[in-house]
């Protein structure tokens, strides 16, 4: 399989009207890949459009659309078009996403997240391969919908992933599982478990390219104590074998004692689970990733002490 070096965009800081520079000059600067996230911030297919109009070369991938805030016939419409827009350059990646992005915020209940995620997976595939989706699926019904006009080739679509029966449904069903929030020693126990050595492996990684060791880590701690605290994050830790390092973490989370959770993480917790130092050092430890099994590595940059990320810093990130 290709081996492939991606970027998470848009980059914090950097107003998404000022990326095209960013995005035209990135093929020259090592990267074949950008990856789009869907949070609080730019849904996750705009600033694909916007690459595909600046770039023609690079490969988009949304990592991730969620499969709860939008209905499976709008996820194949939005990638149906997106595909058309770049032809053999866009892979769509879905997710269960969290019970705060899908409750809290969309006021949609969060419910079998593993049965909602293979529903759409099937559905979204059938259509995005030009077959009509007709009948019920455990976690909603589709009466008769069928894409207008199917992209031809249909896009790869990767599966968001934490555990053993989400990473084997990657393997399985999908073309391949993301990853996110794990150390480059974790990649092969996840690998594993997607059972498929031909499904390609993406993983996030966040990436705070500074030596100034404090200011990593202080982000990493706010970082971590929001994420791994979600109940997902907390259980595919307990699975890769950090349930006690980060029991006291939980605790005072659960105590409503925020500060005292971030504190609570152990700094060799935070040096595994966000890259930082020196921007050779961050290459050479996303290369530690890549090693390890995966073949396309999406760099989540961080805020540094610099500010926004320059031409130049994204040079020295970029693959060598």
């Amino acid at each position: 399989m290709t081996q492939r070096w991606g970027l998470t965009i848009p980059l914090t800081g950097v107003p998404l009207a000022e990326h095209a520079e960013i995005i035209r000059a990135l093929p020259d600067l090592g990267y074949t890949d950008v990856w789009s996230a869907e949070t609080n911030g730019t849904d996750a297919f705009t600033p694909l459009a916007l690459a595909a109009a600046w770039e023609p070369t690079l490969r988009l991938g949304t990592a991730i659309v969620p499969v709860y805030t939008r209905g499976p016939a709008l996820i194949a419409m939005s990638a149906a078009a997106l595909a058309a827009a770049a032809p053999g350059r866009f892979v769509l990646g879905l997710g269960a996403s969290s019970p705060v992005i899908v409750g809290n915020w969309n006021g949609i209940a969060f419910e079998e997240p593993y049965k909602r995620s293979r529903d759409v997976l099937r559905a979204v595939k059938t259509a995005l391969a030009g077959g009509r989706v007709d009948g019920e699926f455990d976690s909603f019904t589709i009466k008769r919908f069928k894409l207008e006009q199917a992209p031809t080739p249909p896009p790869a679509i990767v599966l968001a992933a934490l555990r053993p029966q989400m990473l084997r449904l990657a393997g399985r069903e999908a073309d391949g599982a993301i990853l996110n929030w794990l150390a480059s020693t974790d990649v092969p126990t996840c690998t594993a478990a997607v059972g498929n050595p031909d499904a390609e492996v993406v993983a996030r990684i966040f990436v705070c390219p500074t030596e100034d060791s404090e200011f990593a880590r202080n982000i990493g701690k706010l970082l971590i104590s929001t994420y791994l605290t979600v109940p997902a994050y907390a259980a595919f830790h307990d699975w890769l074998g950090r349930g006690e390092i980060l029991k006291p973490m939980h605790e005072a989370w659960a105590a409503g004692d925020r500060a005292g959770a971030a504190a609570a993480i152990p700094d060799e917790v935070i040096d595994a689970l966000v890259v930082h130092g020196s921007p050779q050092a961050c290459r050479e430890h996303v290369q530690a990733y890549v090693d390890a099994g995966v073949q396309t590595p999406a760099i989540a940059l961080l805020p540094t002490p610099a500010g926004p990320p320059t031409l130049d810093l994204l040079c020295a990130l970029g693959r060598s």
